[in-house]
């Protein structure tokens, strides 16, 4: 069965090309919704202009399919809350050289 834990694990492994920290850690996720076999996932960017907007949403899905128990799964960009840095959790900062 798949669940929230492994959704946000296999997103550990999505990195943005830009930067060198997985899009869970830079706090680019807001939210997971899975209905039996279908995964949902909102996600947003750092910024409105990001050209890597469809390469990572392209990337999640990817991941996401390759789950055992997965049929469809969908990343659904949001603007809304607006990204800030105070998101990055305590590892997407210690890659980053700030703590």
């Amino acid at each position: 069965m798949v669940t929230k834990e492994t959704v946000m694990d296999a997103l550990r492994e999505v990195y943005d090309p830009e930067i060198p920290v997985n899009v869970v850690d830079l706090g680019l996720i807001y939210g997971v919704d899975i209905k039996e076999d279908n995964v949902h996932v909102q996600m947003t960017m750092t910024a409105r202009g990001c050209p890597m907007h469809q390469f990572l949403s392209s990337s999640a899905e990817e991941r996401i399919l390759s789950l055992s128990g997965v049929k469809d799964a969908h990343v659904e960009i949001v603007w809304d809350p607006p990204w800030t840095p105070e998101r990055i959790t305590q590892e997407g900062r210690k890659a980053l050289g700030w703590g």
